[in-house]
């Protein structure tokens, strides 16, 4: 190949410029999935490399994607499995949309995550066990949406969980009491089909689901 074809394909493939490509194509996933009346993701170049020139998107120093800012932008659709790509994402805010569909299980891969806010939607089926995985998450609104299925005792793992919000969604079964849901108030859980805290020291039973 000889020493500056080497070099290319080196710095073509290794280059931290580049390094984001894989978030930027999670992105225009995502845009790709999503109606956008308002022309918010306008900016959305998918012939960019680096996805940080984009607004409502926010990167760190090294161009990772850490933030993804669409709350209250009026886009309906739904979300997929590519959001999990966003390795390095800190802050997710989706609240406020038109978006239905499940929460895809992938979300559970983003062990950056501080806050992931989905709240005033349309999402339904289960909230995913894979948010267990999510060891660094303070913040989780999931409220005002369609969401079935019991809250997964997994979540009582997230030892850094500040506020949980499930209000105004259609879960059953029981609410947890370990953990950090010792301390959330039962406003959080308002307005489902649940059926008060389980007993510390009985197995749980998921009455209603």
């Amino acid at each position: 190949m000889g020493l500056w074809p080497s070099l290319f394909f080196f710095l073509f493939f290794f280059s931290p410029s580049l390094a984001t490509n894989s978030e930027g194509n999670a992105l225009h996933a995502l845009r790709t999935r999503l109606s956008d009346p308002m022309n918010v993701l306008q900016s959305w170049d998918p012939t960019l490399v680096n996805p940080c020139t984009w607004f409502h998107v926010t990167c760190d120093s090294d161009n990772h994607v850490v933030r993804l800012d669409l709350g209250n932008a009026n886009v309906s659709g739904t979300l997929g499995p590519e959001l999990g790509e966003l390795k390095h994402l800190q802050y997710l805010e989706l609240y406020k949309n038109n978006i239905g569909g499940k929460i895809p299980k992938e979300l559970g891969a983003l062990e950056k995550l501080n806050s992931m806010d989905l709240y005033g939607n349309k999402l339904e089926g289960e909230i995913p066990k894979s948010f267990a995985n999510l060891k660094s998450l303070r913040f989780l609104r999931l409220n005002d949406n369609k969401l079935t299925g019991s809250i997964p005792r997994e979540l009582t793992t997230l030892s850094n969980l500040k506020v949980f919000d499930v209000s105004n969604n259609e879960l059953c079964g029981t609410i947890p009491v370990d953990g950090p849901f010792a301390t959330f108030p039962m406003a959080s859980y308002e307005k489902n089909k649940l059926n008060g805290p389980e007993l510390k020291g009985l197995a749980p039973y998921d009455f209603g689901c």
